[in-house]
Order: structure tokens, then C-alpha cells, then sequence
């Protein structure tokens, strides 16, 4: 994960959903301005349970 994003899952599920409501149209943009893979950004987010929902544009619980 890049140096610029937090380390602690539940910070950096914040920060993501912080970005790609205000910045990002999505996680690949997201990925590629930090310079990740989305794959890795998706299994950090799946090992708290969040899953990205395209219409909402953010990682969340499925229900």
C-alpha cells in the first residue's frame, strides 16, 4: 500500500471513502494516482467486511 494512505484498515476505509467521494470517480483512478493495486486496496477492504458499491462510489456493507 502506498506511504501516503494510513496503514490501520477501518483509518484507511475512512480515507478512501473520503477521496473517492471528493476526488476520485473511482478506485481505479484512486489506485492509479497512489500508485496501488486495486486488487490490494479490494482485499484490505474485504478482510473488515467492505465490499466497493459502484453506484454508491464507496466501500461499504452489503447487506
Amino acid at each position: 500500500m502506498s506511504e501516503q494512505l494510513p496503514k490501520d484498515p477501518y483509518i484507511l476505509l475512512s480515507t478512501i471513502n473520503m477521496k473517492l467521494r471528493n476526488h476520485f470517480s473511482s478506485p481505479q483512478r484512486l489506485c492509479a494516482y497512489y500508485h496501488i493495486e486495486l486488487n490490494d486496496l479490494d482485499i484490505a477492504m474485504q478482510q473488515i467486511g467492505y465490499f466497493y458499491d459502484k453506484e454508491q462510489n464507496q466501500y461499504r456493507i452489503l447487506d
